[in-house]
């Protein structure tokens, strides 16, 4: 008999997949209620398939009110984002060079310098923190030197440090 080695991992593995694929999630509710309208009850159909009674209702009521359409995954609520696609992978360029090449008095990018040079070349004004979003978002960490004073003595301070 042909099994699935590591069952209980492998249910967890397929589950998450299922959750993430809007197309896989259509999928399985279809086969929710194709079981249901083949005989089985919601309670068993939630059993075999791993979700919650409720969620099997709701589906076959929605199917009986509306058909195929009502297993779609509905529009997730928001704003829409005020950066296309197209500034977005402008923005990624950008963000290779330095910010003195385009006209920033600054060494660094960071949030702030982001959202200046979005306001003079893009007429976009978006806060700091929305900047510090789209860094993440295009895979940039923030990486500042750290502060050295200018009067310091460097052998006072390796005299300081714990461990040499």
């Amino acid at each position: 008999m042909l099994r699935v080695e590591s069952p209980d991992s492998s249910i967890a593995i397929i589950q998450d997949e299922i959750r993430k694929n809007p197309g896989a999630r259509y999928e399985h509710r279809l086969h929710a209620v194709l079981l249901v309208a083949q005989g089985m009850s919601c309670v068993k159909t939630a059993e075999l398939l791993g979700d919650s009674v409720r969620s099997v209702e709701e589906w076959v009521k929605s199917f009986n009110q509306i058909g195929l359409q009502a297993l779609y995954d509905l529009p997730v609520p928001g704003r829409p984002s005020r950066v296309s696609a197209e500034t977005l992978e402008e923005i990624g360029k950008i963000l290779r060079m330095s910010p003195q090449e385009v006209g920033l008095d600054c060494v660094l990018w960071d949030g702030k310098a982001l959202s200046h040079w979005l306001a003079a070349a893009k007429g976009l004004s978006l806060g700091v923190r929305q900047c510090q979003r789209l860094f993440r978002q295009l895979g940039f960490r923030l990486r500042k030197p750290r502060p050295q004073s200018a009067k310091a003595d460097p052998i006072a301070q390796e005299e300081y440090k714990k461990t040499l």
